[in-house]
């Protein structure tokens, strides 16, 4: 799904954003405890153990827990979909248990937290045309961003093919770039440098 949400925040195209919601739709129905908010490693529906496999903890790649809380969070960033975010915040609950005490197991886990403390920061540029340079040039800016768990949507202005381009015109009839946490903006920027120091980490 993350992958998915890469591509997104590239492309700009909506179809990346309709599978990654189709995965992390599954994780919901499938993978999360409901009483606790917890993930587990196999399907509800998957063959029956003694016991239902859940590893929180992180080594050189994130585990299964904190890499659908990511997934689900910057999902949750780019529709405004408040069960996702919702079972992203509940997931992120182990990272309170285990970070202060075995941090190097959770490190993942932290930066989906550090991320979801932030905000975190959803990006919407829209221009006159995706190849425009001016558009071109905000939307780099935007991808290189250091903000944590920062999400990107790029398009045409007036377009509807992702939700953080809804109601984003353009300043001045200039390629621009709105920063937002939770869908409510800063004041909307044309300028390449404003919107870095907006979305330094």
């Amino acid at each position: 799904a993350e992958g998915f949400l890469a591509l997104t925040s590239v492309t700009g195209e909506g179809v990346w954003l309709e599978f990654a919601g189709f995965l992390l739709d599954h994780v919901l129905a499938r993978f999360v405890d409901p009483e606790s908010g917890a993930l587990f490693d196999t399907a509800s529906d998957a063959e029956q153990l003694i016991r239902r496999p859940q590893d929180p903890t992180d080594n050189a790649v994130p585990s299964g827990w904190t890499a659908a809380a990511g997934a689900l969070l910057s999902y949750a960033a780019q529709t405004g979909a408040e069960p996702h975010r919702t079972s992203a915040e509940r997931a992120l609950g182990v990272v309170k248990a285990l970070g202060p005490r075995v941090p190097r197991f959770i490190g993942w886990g932290l930066a989906v937290a550090e991320a979801l403390l932030d905000g975190p920061r959803e990006v919407a540029v829209v221009g006159p045309a995706v190849n425009d340079a001016a558009t071109r040039a905000l939307h780099r800016a935007a991808l290189l961003a250091t903000a944590p768990g920062a999400v990107v949507a790029v398009g045409v202005a007036g377009s509807d093919e992702l939700p953080l381009l809804a109601d984003r015109p353009l300043v001045g009839g200039e390629p621009t770039a709105y920063v937002c946490r939770n869908f409510t903006c800063d004041a909307p920027t044309t300028e390449v440098e404003r919107l870095r120091s907006s979305l330094n980490g």
